[in-house]
Parts: C-alpha cells; structure tokens; sequence
C-alpha cells in the first residue's frame, strides 16, 4: 500500500510518438515508479517502475523546448516537457528517487510493493522497529553519558583550580616575614580522566555526535531552486549541506523552531528571527521514513505530523507499541490486519477462517527471529538501565561538585574583597 503514496507530481506534457501530438496531465512519482495521467480523461498513459530506467536525460525537443527522457529497458524513450516549476527541480528529484532505488539492497524494491502481510511478517515488523528505535535512544544516551563525563572531568579541573587559587590567597594573607609561604605551594595533582563504561552494542558519535546522515533534494523558499545536498541529524541540532559538503545552515537543538511532515518523504525545518526573515529548509528524501521516527526522539516537542499520524495515535484501539511505531510504516499494516478481522460469517468464507484459525500463526522462521529480536531487546534494555543508574548517579556527583565549588568561589571572593 506504501507503493501507492504519490511522493510528488507536477503539471507537464506528454508526447504520443505514434500519434506526434503532446497530451497534456500530469506526472507523478511514486515510490518505486513513474505515472503520467492525462488532464481531459485522466487516462494513465505511462507507468513504469523506476528499476526498469536505464537513463534519465535533460534534452530539448526540436532545440528549442527544453524537457526530460526517461529511457526504458528495451531502448523505449519517454519525452515530457512543460514541466512546472522547473524542469531542472522535476529532473533532481526523479533523479534522487531513481538513484537510492538502485544503491538500495536487492530486496528493498520487494518491499515497498504491496503483498499480503502475514501476524508474522506484522509481529517481526514490530519488533524490529522496536529495536532500531531502542538502538538509536541508546545512541544518544551513551553520548550524553560521555557529555556528563566530560562536564565532571570540568569540574575536577575547577576543584584543582581552586585549590591553587586557596593557596595564592593564603599566601597573600599571611605577613611577608612568615618562612613558611613558600611550603603552601604543591603540584596541583594531575587530574586522571574517569573511565567511561560504554553501552554494550551501542557505537560512538564521535566530536559532532552524528545520529544519521541522508542523501536529500534541498529547497529554500520557493520550489524553483532545488539541488541535491544532504541531511545531517546530530545530538544537538541539524545540518543541511550541498552536494560539495559545504554546510549551508546549522539549526541548533534549542533554536529551531519547528519541524513539519508534509509526507513520508518530505519535510521542512524553520527556524524564525525577530527584524529578518526566517530560515526554512524544504528536505525531499527516499531515505526519510529511516529518519523521521529519530526526529520525533529528538525533537518530539518541535515536530508536527500529517493528520494521518494524529489520527492514529488518538485511536484508542491501538496498543502501546503501535503507538510508538511510525504511521508511515503502521498504517498500512493497521489497515490490512483490519481487513483480515473484517470477514463476513457463513459459507464457504466461513470455511476458510476456520482453515485459518487450524494454521499456526508463527511459522518457526518467524518463531526464530522473534526469539533473536527479544533476546537483543532484553541486552539493551538491560545495558540501558545500568546506564541509567550510571548517569543518575554522575548527576548526583555533579550537583555536589557545583555545590562545593559555588561555596569556595564565594569563600574566595569574601577572601579578595579583604585583601583589597
């Protein structure tokens, strides 16, 4: 069902080489394929999987027009031309979705296509969702831990500090004439960097801590100007840069101010200035429905879903992982779990619920890769409690430390205002 999202589409004309006319419609892109529907009868005339493009092209029919082909298995050439906004902007999006279909895995394709959906299928879904979202969180607290670890590590340095700065005073307070001044200096000790006990199966950031990177189509402001780039979601923020790497704008975690899904594969970012305009980004990616379920941890608050996805999560019926699972990826199960439960009574149909109530639910395949899932599910919601209980317990060291230290900082400061 995911197949039939239309991503984009736009107003465009579409050669007939058999009857040589252009037919105005619209082309449309979806997932895995093209499709042009005509504006007078709303006839689809094309519709190809994007596996099957061997090349997509910026030509110019007779020199002059200028517009795009898409040339298919079998040397078969599509011409479409009036493309509006622009034909640059239609080229690179087609492009992107075209070119992250082909570096995707063999079996990437199969998946986006609608097929029957077995509890199974729907339960290892689940699970594996579960576990990528509970990997990315334990990401993100391993890198607040090493934070945490660095602010106390400050803190030590400042207590070291501060003890030599007691030792300055003591000397400036006690008389010229008293021998024993120069005793009061000692090497500050050398401050020895706490080892950090790592999550187990969770990676480092690194200095940035980047969570994801996409490759995406970035706009500004109007839908003229688009070109490839990349998206950049890092612990404290996002990054957008161009296709060369150069960062064009940093949006800060506490100044961005909000993040909106127009679709499973778009999304734009704002952040507003008082006395000049706004920054706003528009991100087209194939990669997107990987990346929204790590903004809605990251920036929960900040980030507005389709109504789609309210009205999913106001259900009551829906259970609590459900909830926590993205719409984009729930819905269409949601729906086709609801159309299996919907089966009428009596007959020959009344046979085959009964044939379905004798089969197993779980085939032992699916038994076996539940079994794996729950097993790395209970290790890391194991290694994140000790994590947890780790940082709680740096939190306490560190309220004390800042505590000891506002005291001495005071302590001194009475100390200096004597001395002057």
């Amino acid at each position: 069902m995911s197949g039939d999202v239309c991503i984009y589409s736009w107003p465009c004309s579409y050669y007939l080489d058999l009857e040589k006319r252009w037919v105005p419609g619209k082309l449309s892109l979806l997932p895995c394929s093209l499709k042009f529907t005509t504006d007078i009868a709303g006839e689809v005339l094309v519709g190809l999987p994007l596996s099957s493009i061997v090349e997509i092209r910026k030509e110019a029919s007779h020199f002059i027009f200028s517009a795009i082909t898409v040339l298919e298995k079998g040397h078969l050439k599509h011409w479409f031309g009036s493309l509006r906004p622009s034909r640059n902007a239609v080229f690179n999006i087609i492009e992107h979705f075209w070119r992250e279909l082909l570096l995707s895995p063999p079996g990437a394709a199969a998946e986006v296509t609608p097929s029957p959906i077995t509890r199974g299928q729907e339960l290892t879904g689940l699970m594996a969702s579960s576990q990528r979202r509970l990997e990315d969180t334990a990401k993100v607290l391993h890198h607040q831990g090493e934070q945490l670890d660095s602010v106390m590590k400050d803190l030590e340095k400042m207590d070291s500090d501060l003890d030599v700065a007691d030792r300055l005073l003591t000397e400036l307070e006690s008389p010229s004439w008293w021998p024993f001044s120069s005793k009061l200096w000692k090497t500050p000790v050398e401050v020895k960097p706490r080892e950090s006990t790592s999550m187990a199966g969770s990676e480092p950031f690194g200095k940035e801590g980047v969570v994801a990177k996409i490759p995406a189509i970035i706009s500004q402001r109007t839908e003229f100007h688009v070109k490839p780039g990349r998206l950049t979601i890092l612990v404290s923020g996002l990054e957008i840069h161009d296709s060369s790497s150069l960062l064009l704008h940093r949006f800060e975690r506490e100044d961005l101010d909000d993040i909106k899904v127009h679709s499973p594969y778009e999304i734009s970012i704002r952040q507003r200035f008082i006395g000049r305009p706004d920054v706003a980004y528009r991100v087209i990616s194939a990669k997107m429905p990987e990346v929204i379920p790590l903004l809605e941890v990251q920036f929960s608050k900040k980030i507005e879903l389709p109504q789609e996805a309210s009205v999913l999560r106001s259900t009551g019926a829906s259970s609590s992982t459900e909830r926590s699972w993205s719409f984009w990826h729930a819905a269409p199960r949601l729906r086709g779990c609801t159309t299996q439960r919907e089966l009428p009574e009596g007959g020959q149909e009344g046979g085959q619920l009964q044939l379905q109530r004798d089969q197993p639910l779980l085939s032992e395949r699916e038994t076996q890769e539940l079994t794996q899932i729950l097993t790395k599910l209970k290790g890391l919601a194991l290694d994140t409690e000790t994590e947890l209980e780790r940082q709680d317990e740096a939190l306490g060291g560190i309220t004390a430390a800042v505590d000891r230290a506002t005291l001495t900082v005071d302590k001194h400061n009475r100390r200096m205002k004597r001395l002057t």
